[in-house]
């Protein structure tokens, strides 16, 4: 088994009724103990869930302590709105960014440039660099985004981003390590320094995961559906999904990879088993302040 001495970062999304933030907190709970790096929190498309977002990440930047991430979209917004979400963010105690040009409202097929705003992540990464109040961290795609006319202009829009001023990229998720290893073996050709972390989805609900990979262009394996096809109950599901997962974190730490950014979609469950099953010892959480 692999050294358990990586680095672990989580997203969560922030939470749009009284059931989904008890959700969220007990997610957090489930997972402050695992030692994380930094906390990221998701913002909806077309700034949907931006009031809720920011106040996600107050939260927990002042009751639990830790480093946290703020997702931030060029979608819908003017460049001044767009960068006043930024310093809400900081004010708030988040000295992160996760930029990205965002996908199309609901409703919509295609991303257009709000009249006043940021034409893309590109432009997004430049604004907030000139702040200097940042660290930076961008998308990465192991697949072919769907908006991409082929792999080659992923790795050039990657090398822009990093050029435009960010720090580190987080990837979409993937099933397999040589996707994600030949990826990176392709931006180190193409002189691309920074660090690359590999994001990691424990699967929750095999079919749910499979209409959303379709729609974000990441690619399910034949023997992975075949695998979970086969499964006879939600206990047969959930243990074959950590195995995989497992398998899968284990290979990218033997190749080096230093750490891993997990897409929890608000259940610890699935999440906190695989880092135990690596090695990650579990800390009792420092109780949260009360306000």
């Amino acid at each position: 088994m692999s050294d358990p001495k990586f680095g672990l970062s989580f997203e969560l999304f922030p939470p749009r009724s009284l059931e989904a933030s008890f959700k969220m907190w007990s997610t957090l709970e489930g997972l402050v103990g695992l030692d994380p790096s930094f906390v990221s929190v998701t913002y909806g498309a077309g700034g949907t869930t931006r009031d809720l977002s920011k106040s996600a990440v107050g939260v927990i930047a002042d009751h639990y302590g830790l480093n946290v991430a703020g997702h931030l979209t060029c979608v819908g917004a003017t460049r001044t709105e767009t960068l006043q979400v930024a310093q809400d963010y900081a004010a708030a105690g988040a000295k992160q960014i996760v930029a990205l040009r965002g996908d199309a409202p609901n409703g919509a097929t295609n991303f257009e440039a709000h009249p006043d705003g940021f034409s893309g992540s590109i432009e997004l990464i430049e604004a907030l660099a000139a702040q200097n109040q940042f660290n930076i961290r961008v998308a990465a795609y192991p697949h072919v985004h769907p908006d991409s006319a082929n792999a080659d202009h992923d790795i050039v829009m990657l090398h822009s981003k990093f050029k435009a001023g960010a720090d580190s990229a987080i990837t979409q998720f993937f099933f397999e390590a040589e996707d994600f290893l030949r990826f990176r073996d392709r931006a180190e050709k193409a002189g691309i320094k920074n660090k690359i972390v590999p994001g990691i989805l424990p699967v929750e609900n095999w079919a749910k995961t499979k209409v959303f990979s379709q729609r974000c262009g990441a690619q399910t394996p034949d023997w992975l559906d075949k695998a979970f096809s086969n499964t006879k109950s939600k206990a047969e599901h959930d243990l074959l999904s950590t195995a995989v997962c497992t398998e899968l974190c284990d290979d990218l730490i033997n190749e080096g990879v230093e750490d891993l950014h997990f897409y929890t979609l608000n259940d610890a469950r699935l999440t906190s088993d695989v880092c135990r099953a690596l090695g990650r010892s579990v800390t009792p959480p420092v109780a949260a302040k009360v306000a």
